[in-house]
C-alpha cells in the first residue's frame, strides 16, 4: 500500500491523516507536496478554520523511511536534497499557515515525524506517545527543521542531548518543558485535538492569523520592530468587522459569532 496523506473534514476542522502502516507512517516526497497542496488550499477556504495533523493508527510517524534512505545513497546528492526540499517546504507552510494547526500524536514521533509535530501551532500527545531525534544513532543529523525548533524552545545543552544522543524522551517529560500542551489517554489524542479545534474555530480567524504571525516574528526581530508589528496588527483588528462583533457581544453580555 502506497504512501498517502489522507484529507477528511470535521466541521471546520481539515484533518491530515499520515497514512503508511507498512513502514510505521514514515514520511516521504508524496505526502510532503500533498500537506503542501492541502494547506494552499485551506488557505483561501471559509469552510476551513483549523487544521489537525495525526498518525493512521497508534503510531504519529516513524520519520524517515530507511529503506529509501539506503536506495538515495546510490543515487546523486541532489537526489536527496530534493527530497528534503520537499519535507522543508510542508514545515515552513505549517509555520506560515495563518490557521491553527494542532499535531495529535499516538505512539512514536521520530526524526522528521518529530519535527513535523514541532512545526505544528499546538501538541495534544497520548500518554504512551514517546519523541525522539535518533539521527545520530545511524550518522546522519537533523532536518525538517528539529534543530530550530528544540533550540528556540529548550536550554541548548538539553537540544544538544536530544540531538546527539538520540534517546527517546516521553510526551509527559516534554509536557512539563513546555512543548506538549495537552496530555490525554493514549487513543483519545485525535479526538481531543479535534475539541479543541472546535472551541478555536469559535474565535475570530484574523486575531488568530495575527497571533501567529506576531509569535513566529517575535523571537527574529527586535521589541521596536515588534511593537511597531503589535500597532499594525491591532489598528488592521480593530477596524476588521469581527472586533464590532466582538466588541458588542461582550457589552451584551452575549456569545459572538465571528465571520
Amino acid at each position: 500500500m502506497a504512501a498517502e496523506l489522507k484529507s477528511t473534514s470535521e466541521g471546520l476542522t481539515m484533518v491530515l491523516t499520515i497514512s503508511n502502516p507498512e513502514h510505521r507512517n514514515a514520511l516521504g516526497p508524496e505526502i510532503y507536496a500533498a500537506g503542501v497542496e492541502a494547506l494552499n488550499v485551506a488557505e483561501s477556504s471559509a469552510d476551513v478554520r483549523s487544521v489537525v495533523i495525526a498518525g493512521e493508527g497508534a503510531v504519529f510517524s516513524a520519520g524517515g523511511n530507511l529503506q529509501r534512505l539506503q536506495a538515495n545513497r546510490q543515487l546523486p546528492p541532489e537526489f536527496q536534497a530534493r527530497s528534503i526540499e520537499g519535507l522543508h517546504n510542508w514545515i515552513e507552510a505549517i509555520r506560515t499557515f495563518p490557521k491553527p494547526v494542532i499535531a495529535a500524536v499516538e505512539g512514536p514521533a521520530a526524526g522528521a515525524g518529530f519535527s513535523l509535530a514541532l512545526a505544528c501551532d499546538f501538541i495534544v500527545a497520548a500518554t504512551n506517545a514517546v519523541f525522539v531525534m535518533a539521527y545520530s544513532n545511524i550518522a546522519l543529523s537533523p532536518d525538517g527543521g528539529g534543530s530550530w525548533s528544540l533550540s528556540r524552545a529548550l536550554p541548548r545543552p538539553l537540544v544538544n542531548e536530544l540531538l546527539m544522543c538520540g534517546e527517546r524522551i516521553g510526551a509527559e517529560r516534554l509536557q512539563q518543558l513546555g512543548l506538549v500542551n495537552r496530555l490525554v489517554e493514549p487513543g483519545l489524542a485525535l479526538q481531543a485535538a479535534l475539541e479543541w479545534a472546535e472551541r478555536l474555530n469559535q474565535r475570530a480567524p484574523n486575531a488568530l492569523a495575527s497571533i501567529k504571525e506576531l509569535v513566529n516574528e517575535a523571537t527574529g526581530t527586535t521589541l521596536s520592530r515588534q511593537l511597531a508589528l503589535e500597532r499594525d496588527h491591532f489598528v488592521r483588528n480593530l477596524h476588521h468587522a469581527n472586533a464590532g462583533i466582538g466588541i458588542s457581544a461582550f457589552l451584551d453580555k452575549t456569545k459572538p459569532r465571528f465571520e
